[in-house]
């Protein structure tokens, strides 16, 4: 990936040069040519085509995004309800991420998003202990945070 950026970058600047306008927008034309030049080369490079992990790291950002919001909207209305019926709870979630950058990611995330909280990592890397201001069903928690922050990072990451 780090090697189709900077060959991007190269051939946005060779055009530039070409093309003898010195300017960003003949440096982005360039930088879009470029895109274009590695999409239909991409089976003599031997990585994957850099732009499709953009757009996944993109679609993360997106989806984190979307679930502060939900997110604060459920902590606002479980705040200003008239008898609040708070379950909190501590639950423990299984996760196939391996490497310590997607579980700090993951365990991030996670704190970051309103209600929630990594408590702790098991040794052994292959669980979270997350804490919950209102839990009603574990199972169903578990299975969110796998189906939305988990399958994203596992797309950008492998």
């Amino acid at each position: 990936m780090p090697f189709q950026i900077v060959l991007n970058l190269i051939i946005a600047v060779m055009w530039m040069f070409l093309s003898e306008s010195y300017s960003f927008a003949s440096f982005f034309a360039g930088y879009i040519i470029g895109i274009f030049l590695l999409f239909l080369l991409r089976r003599f490079i031997p990585d994957a085509f850099y732009m499709k992990r953009l757009t996944k790291i993109i679609s993360l950002i997106l989806l984190f995004m979307k679930e502060l919001i939900l997110s604060n909207l459920e902590i606002v209305k479980l705040v200003y309800r008239r008898n609040p019926d708070i379950k909190p709870g501590i639950f423990a979630l299984p996760t196939e991420l391996k490497s310590n950058w997607e579980i700090t990611l993951l365990a991030n995330l996670i704190t970051l998003t309103p209600g929630t909280l990594t408590v702790a990592v098991s040794d052994d890397n292959t669980v979270l202990y997350i804490h919950a201001m209102d839990i009603d069903d574990i199972d169903e928690a578990i299975r969110s945070i796998k189906d939305t922050f988990e399958k994203a990072i596992m797309e950008v990451t492998r």
